[in-house]
């Protein structure tokens, strides 16, 4: 069964693994990374747990039983009681509850672990599976904005009304 993995240094090759293969996926929604991520790959990683160590970002993978990466959900620009949330899920994990559970579980974390108060999350308005996704998990709709050059709307939770959203992936 997927679960939810906290970033760490042995991660960085499954990761850069699920980069790679959904990389034309990811490109219909976002912005594509461009060839330099890809090229300095383990600077970046390094760079991420070192933002992670300081508080500044949680990173998170949703693993299947193999150790794959199914899925990226993080938290970052944390301040003041609350954070950004991103996600993405691999092209071939999608229709599958997979983003769902992953989005849940990270929410769960930052309102349980990390002590935060108010998530903000944007999905492309090409995307409508992910605008679900969010709305599922109790995000309000807060206006459109651009997000990778695209259209996008911004969402809103609040934590300190939620509950625990439980979910598994299906």
């Amino acid at each position: 069964m997927p679960h939810l993995e906290r970033l760490a240094a042995h991660h960085a090759p499954a990761l850069l693994r699920f980069e790679q293969e959904n990389r034309a996926y990811f490109a219909r929604f976002v912005a594509d990374r461009g060839d330099a991520y890809f090229a300095g790959f383990a600077d970046r990683h390094a760079a991420l747990l070192d933002e992670q160590e300081r508080g500044i970002c949680h990173f998170h993978l949703l693993v299947d039983d193999d150790g794959a990466v199914l899925g990226r959900f993080n938290l970052f620009d944390v301040a003041d009681g609350g954070a950004e949330l991103g996600y993405r899920v691999a092209e071939h994990a999608t229709g599958r509850g997979v983003a769902r559970h992953g989005v849940r579980a990270v929410c769960d974390l930052a309102r349980t672990e990390y002590g935060l108060r108010r998530l903000v999350a944007s999905a492309a308005l090409a995307n409508p599976a992910s605008l679900a996704v969010l709305r599922r998990a109790g995000f309000v709709p807060d206006g459109e904005v651009e997000r990778g050059g695209k259209p996008a709307l911004r969402h809103v939770l609040d934590l300190t009304t939620q509950t625990s959203t439980g979910g598994s992936a299906s």
